[in-house]
């Protein structure tokens, strides 16, 4: 039996490691055919000498992660030992522009390669679609260009809006004003913004209308010029909706669509407007589309799992 020795020299074992042994408990579920011991400041693989060159490369890749930003955790681990390529790890991870200084001195960036491939379609193009399941970072990627934008003064303010779905039915019945009722669909918004821009300072931009979310019903009629605007889970947009929101785009103004086509929650019989947009704009230039996809998943890693079984079901349908 083959073995491979790795010896951490100027990093704390037990960082590494994880709390009670985590991590490396985490590289045995990945690699299921290496016996793997962690002890002192070494880990030693056994198995075929093809399986330990591998676990050798995400190693090294784990070890410069660490190095570099003296954490590892369990998404950053698995990001590693799903992706392709050290390449495409170093794009994705290492080499990610800063987008925002959040708050508390967070540093917020794309976090996998199409993330960044987002960011760079938006810098080429005034309306993007980001198109992918939950968890992928779309609209939290959005929103920190978005604001990037916004501090570069490269717009003037922000607008975020989703459609409210259940209006029709269900808002009539939900305590407070109308604001108050719309304000739960609005929430993953608020909850971006809260991490990218200080309390007091996020107030006041939306008193003075620099921020502004709403549902996509009251885009009608308006013209948004010098504008960062994000329409969020576009997929329950209706083609009437859609065309709207889109011929809204004013002077200056950027437009990024977002949405899953998964989790479509439009009546039965109802055309979704992101997935028709996507057809009738897909050659029109000017207009970018990226889709992500389960390695985009930056949530709980459960989320993958998630939705691979999902997926798994739709595709025996």
């Amino acid at each position: 039996m083959n073995e491979l020795i790795i010896e951490l020299t100027e990093i704390s074992p037990k960082e590494f490691f994880g709390l009670q042994n985590a991590n490396i408990d985490l590289l045995k579920k990945y690699f299921p055919k290496l016996k793997i011991v962690a002890r002192g400041s070494k880990i030693k693989a056994y198995g075929d000498e093809e399986i330990l060159e591998e676990f050798d490369t995400r190693m090294t890749m784990l070890l410069e992660h660490y190095v570099k930003y003296n954490k590892l955790d369990e998404n950053t681990i698995e990001r590693v030992l799903m992706s392709e390529s050290s390449a495409d790890y170093e794009t994705s991870e290492v080499s990610g522009e800063v987008l925002v200084h959040g708050v508390s001195g967070r540093l917020i960036k794309a976090q996998t390669a199409n993330q960044r491939k987002l960011v760079d379609l938006m810098q080429k193009n005034d309306m993007v679609f980001a198109i992918g399941p939950a968890g992928t970072g779309k609209t939290y990627t959005g929103v920190a260009l978005a604001v990037k934008a916004l501090k570069e003064k490269q717009v003037r303010r922000i607008i975020l809006t989703r459609p409210a779905v259940e209006a029709g039915e269900n808002l009539g019945f939900l305590p407070g004003d109308l604001k108050e009722k719309l304000d739960p669909y609005m929430q993953p918004l608020y909850d971006a913004l809260r991490d990218m821009i200080p309390a007091e300072k996020l107030d006041s931009y939306i008193e003075k209308g620099v921020i502004q979310i709403a549902p996509l019903a009251f885009m009608r009629g308006r013209t948004l010029d010098n504008a960062f605007v994000i329409l969020d889970e576009g997929q329950n947009t209706t083609h009437a909706q859609m065309k709207m929101f889109l011929t809204r785009m004013g002077k200056n103004a950027k437009f990024m669509i977002t949405g899953d086509p998964g989790q479509i929650d439009l009546p039965r019989r109802v055309i979704s407007g992101l997935k028709e947009a996507l057809l009738i704009l897909k050659d029109v230039d000017g207009v970018g589309i990226i889709h992500l996809d389960d390695k985009d998943v930056i949530r709980h890693r459960l989320v993958k799992k998630v939705i691979a079984a999902y997926k798994a079901i739709e595709n025996r349908n």
